[in-house]
């Protein structure tokens, strides 16, 4: 390391062809508008600069294409693909569409997750309550589901859970806690019955990101300027009292579908800057 050099949570990944060769699918490989990048772009432009053929998967397809065009004008191969993960039909398609363009599915990266219109117990309505579930754990679970027997046949594949740190935090989002809280769960249930198979299953848990579903989502929400927004989040931190980016959950997410992590299943990582220290 240079002297005087810190990171800065900006550094994009270094390519080493972690991945190459290897079929990817990014679920919510898409984002929200806003000043940053989000998980799923930035994982889906990782493991395409690692060598991988990725599936950009988004309900909206324009942001998956935009996702997908950034990948090729880098060189790398994506294909944009939409689909609403809450539909098993859509599911059974994405492990279906990868297979009919790349030959076999190596990585599922399970990004989609939402908390708009979230409360506390009291507040919260059941529709959103049901929405929330839906996409942020029956989702995952669906699309898991339709790759799995894929992985099974090949004997071997990766599943990356993006879950967040909320899971085992407080937080006055219910719902998006208790959805995390069983993506979790989910996780170390698949790792177990999927590792005879040769299929590793890791979780992911974001702190506090600096990405536009946060920043754009609890600014308008609130009203405070997004300047302001991220000054609160970042005073939260103990690693260097700032928020990480979305380059901080792909480096996380690229180790995990590469054989260097080839010994580690049913982990949930914590990338939050130490966030979870103040747990207990």
């Amino acid at each position: 390391m240079l002297d005087g050099y810190r990171p800065t949570g900006n550094e994009e990944p270094t390519l080493t062809a972690k991945l190459d060769g290897r079929s990817v699918i990014v679920t919510g490989a898409g984002q929200t508008p806003g000043e940053t990048m989000g998980n799923g772009r930035a994982a889906t432009l990782a493991f395409a600069r690692e060598g991988a053929k990725v599936l950009a998967v988004d309900r909206r397809l324009s942001s998956a294409i935009e996702t997908a065009q950034m990948v090729r004008a880098e060189g790398g191969i994506c294909e944009a693909f939409e689909a609403d993960i809450t539909n098993e039909a859509a599911c059974e398609a994405i492990a279906d569409e990868c297979v009919r363009r790349f030959g076999r599915i190596d990585v599922l990266h399970n990004n989609v997750g939402i908390g708009a219109g979230d409360a506390g117990p009291t507040s919260l309505t059941e529709d959103n309550w049901h929405r929330i579930m839906d996409v942020n754990l029956t989702g995952p679970w669906l699309v898991c589901k339709h790759v799995l027997p894929i992985m099974r046949e090949q004997q071997s594949g990766t599943i990356i859970n993006i879950s967040s740190v909320a899971a085992i935090a407080s937080t006055p989002m219910l719902a998006y806690k208790v959805s995390k809280a069983g993506l979790n769960a989910l996780t170390e249930a698949l790792a177990g019955s999927a590792a005879r198979y040769g299929i590793r299953v890791n979780a992911i848990m974001p702190g506090l990101m600096d990405t536009p579903m946060a920043i754009e989502g609890f600014s308008a929400a609130t009203g405070r300027s997004r300047d302001d927004v991220r000054a609160a989040r970042a005073g939260q931190v103990p690693l260097q009292r700032r928020q990480g980016t979305a380059w901080d959950v792909a480096n996380a997410a690229v180790f995990l579908a590469s054989d260097d992590s080839g010994y580690i299943t049913g982990v949930l990582l914590p990338v939050d800057g130490g966030i979870h220290l103040k747990v207990g």
